[in-house]
């Protein structure tokens, strides 16, 4: 088997890397993270622009309730004096917007009025998160998004929504499906006491027509609460890593021990630099592809460091850079075969979801590949330093003293 000399690239992939790390901390220093709402006290609202297709009332006995899936619209009936009752309206029966309006007129007490054509499809329907699904007296408002209207341009929005603040505006899926993030601080609206959501969605209906908004998800962070997850997700990645080292240290020498602890904070500091160049959302699920990328990283090293420790054993009279460079050339075919199979199934998510799930996939796609390189040049680059300045101090400790070195040099009396 020829072996590969990766040793050969130890010292400039200790450049590269430091090289990386610095442009990260730089660009942490100049842009920061662009902090998710979980991190940053504020508002961060999902929005969809849908016309109304149903406004939905109820006068009669007891409380009724209205919910909506994929399947089908679910009325709620109950309350004090009430018998409970839900009544299903399944979307693949009631194909039409004047099918369904017919069935739903048949409880008692609900009133509908339909603002689309009898013809216009069901599923289509969207519920929007915002208001009491309790129904009463004022309209509860069901939206649609059919296929013929027109896309909304990222600019039009935010010029709608520039009298609240800065506000973050972000495009979330296909054009045609016409979905928004906003996010806000906490600091931009009444003086930072706090951030009323109607006034997203005023602005946002007065620009392109009342009822024409609906909210698909509405979170809010108060700054205390942000401050304690900030703080709770830098304990968690020092325990991580306090962690690792004692378990390393248990299974390996010291020197493996440190070797793979610089190895999973290398892939964490190249993670954080690439979410501060691509202004990735920095939040919890950040922190779940980071803490990812760490067991899969410290999985790699552990499997390399054990095959070092089998070929030391085998051969141990060769030098040890020797059984270093054979250890990673009888790994590679099984790291490229394992991380490749590993990337497929995370490029499927990349490619096929959306939001705060493609990042994390992106982020686990980035994270893989430097795993793989921070396994081979980084913990065993350490693992070899270690050895050959052990070597020297060793060397140094039992070499003679220079006047021995002389006497032995004499000429015999």
């Amino acid at each position: 088997m020829k072996v590969i000399r990766f040793s050969r690239w130890f010292i400039p992939a200790a450049c590269l890397s430091v090289a990386l790390i610095l442009a990260g901390v730089i660009s942490y220093a100049v842009r920061g993270f662009n902090m998710g709402v979980d991190f940053q006290a504020g508002l961060i609202q999902e929005v969809q622009f849908a016309p109304t297709a149903l406004s939905l009332t109820y006068s009669g006995r007891g409380n009724a309730s209205v919910s909506m899936d994929r399947n089908g619209l679910y009325v709620v009936i109950s309350g004090s004096g009430v018998e409970g009752v839900t009544y299903n309206f399944p979307f693949a029966q009631y194909q039409t917007m004047g099918d369904l309006s017919a069935a739903l007129v048949r409880v008692d007490g609900l009133g509908v009025d339909n603002s689309t054509g009898a013809g216009a499809a069901t599923r289509l329907l969207v519920q929007s998160a915002q208001g009491n699904p309790v129904l009463g007296s004022d309209p509860y408002v069901l939206h649609y998004l059919p296929d013929t209207l027109p896309e909304i341009a990222i600019e039009d929005v935010r010029s709608a929504l520039s009298p609240l603040g800065t506000v973050s505006v972000q495009v979330l899926g296909a054009a045609r499906e016409r979905r928004f993030m906003v996010r806000m601080e906490d600091s931009e609206i009444d003086g930072g006491q706090g951030i009323p959501a109607e006034k997203i969605i005023d602005n946002l209906e007065t620009a392109f027509g009342a009822g024409g908004v609906a909210v698909t998800r509405s979170d809010y962070v108060g700054s205390r609460f942000s401050k304690q997850l900030s703080d709770q997700a830098g304990v968690l990645m020092g325990f991580t890593l306090l962690l690792i080292l004692i378990y390393a240290s248990i299974r390996f020498k010291p020197q493996f021990a440190i070797g793979a602890v610089l190895a999973i904070a290398h892939d964490a500091l190249i993670i954080v630099a690439f979410i501060t160049w691509t202004r990735m959302e920095f939040n919890t699920t950040t922190i779940a592809a980071i803490l990812t990328i760490l067991g899969y990283s410290i999985n790699d090293t552990i499997v390399i460091f054990d095959r070092i420790r089998e070929t030391r054993r085998i051969y141990p009279d060769e030098a040890f850079v020797n059984i270093l460079d054979r250890s990673l050339t009888e790994t590679l075919g099984r790291t490229i075969i394992t991380t490749l199979t590993t990337m497929l199934a995370v490029l499927s998510l990349f490619i096929f979801t959306t939001g705060s799930m493609k990042d994390f996939a992106l982020a686990l796609l980035v994270g893989m590949i430097s795993g793989v390189y921070s396994t081979i040049f980084v913990a065993s680059g350490f693992v070899n330093l270690w050895d050959v300045q052990a070597k020297k101090r060793y060397r140094k400790k039992f070499a003679p003293a220079p006047s021995a070195q002389l006497a032995a040099k004499s000429p015999a009396q």
